[in-house]
């Protein structure tokens, strides 16, 4: 097994991992549909932001550099750990609007605690030549950003690959040439179906650097406990926002479920601060705890798998019993295991 626990000391404390960012929508249009979290879940004191989006509102930028505060403007407590991402998926169909030195600018104007690189995501739309381009391009954009950051925080940079030998060799690339505390490996929302070749990706970024890796968007139900067993230090995800927004209640252990194919039962399957007093019909009518209740389910399913792995229980029989029921997962994780095995 590649799990693992670690400290990161950061300027606000220190962080212990794995750990999950849930995604922070500021600077959108559906900035508002992200609930209080913080201080009410003890797992999540971090969040996820888009620098670009909040860079490109000019009504919350001007705010952010007259005075008010990031944590001011989302309503959390100063200590929050804040990791921001360059806003890199928006680059998937758009052109790159910004460079390495403006998104460190604009990081550290926000007093962001973890620092992502600019890129340019993959896509199975583009062709080879293209992919390739786009990889290049987000490796320089990550020695920029080397060059150009002041260390003031962990600086993560940002990885693409369509198999396993460009994840390891980019890697390779940015080690030797750069200056970096970690990787975040990214594109992998587009291919999340395809679980086996996910894994395979990951596993040889984990292989490839004993430093912080962080998953880009797979923070859901399904992949925590596969990125956790892979030995991934951080992921993030939006998962709790998007499955409320279409009505689906996400069950520990289980994934989410479509309310209405619940809509049986008088009370719903959990006793989560949110669930435990309120009625089937009253977390249908409300949509933020509903979302609250999903961050709920999150928290829930790291818990169970720290628990698992800190009483000395095997990760693996737990694993088999977690996935069975789903070919598709089952067979990834059968995957997995098997390639762990040959490096522990």
């Amino acid at each position: 097994m590649l799990y693992r626990r670690r400290t990161l000391d950061l300027a606000r404390g220190e962080l212990e991992t794995p750990v999950l960012f849930p995604v922070r929508n500021l600077g959108k249009r559906s900035s508002d549909n992200t609930p209080a979290y913080v201080g009410t879940i003890p797992e999540f004191s971090a969040a996820m932001i888009n620098v670009r989006s909040i860079r490109n509102r000019e009504p919350m930028w001007q705010r952010l550099t007259n005075g008010v505060s990031l944590r001011e403007e989302m309503g959390v407590p100063e200590d929050t750990i804040v990791f921001a991402d360059s806003g890199g998926f928006d680059f998937s169909s758009k052109e790159v609007d910004t460079t390495p030195a403006k998104t460190l600018d604009t990081q550290r104007r926000l007093d962001v605690d973890i620092y992502g690189t600019v890129d340019i995501p993959l896509s199975r739309e583009n062709r080879d030549a293209e992919n390739e381009r786009r990889i290049s391009q987000s490796a320089q954009y990550a020695l920029e950003a080397s060059d150009h950051h002041d260390g003031r925080g962990p600086l993560l940079a940002s990885v693409h690959g369509y198999d396993p030998e460009t994840v390891r060799n980019t890697l390779r690339y940015l080690e030797k040439h750069g200056d970096f505390d970690g990787y975040a490996l990214g594109s992998m929302v587009p291919i999340r179906t395809d679980y086996e070749k996910v894994t395979k990706l990951i596993l040889s970024a984990r292989k490839s650097t004993e430093k912080h890796l962080h998953v880009y968007g797979l923070g859901g139900l399904v992949y925590q406990p596969l990125l956790l067993y892979l030995g991934v230090d951080s992921f993030d995800s939006s998962a709790f926002i998007r499955s409320a927004g279409n009505r689906n209640y996400l069950i520990p252990g289980f994934g989410g479920e479509e309310i209405r194919n619940i809509e049986s039962l008088d009370y719903l399957p959990c006793p989560c601060p949110i669930c435990g007093k309120r009625s089937l019909d009253k977390i249908r009518e409300d949509r933020t705890a509903l979302t609250q209740h999903n961050l709920w389910a999150l928290a829930t399913e790291l818990r169970r798998f720290r628990y698992v792995a800190e009483s000395g229980r095997d990760i693996e029989e737990y694993l088999d019993l977690r996935f069975q029921g789903n070919g598709v997962t089952q067979r990834a994780y059968e995957t997995a295991k098997q390639q762990v095995r040959r490096l522990t």
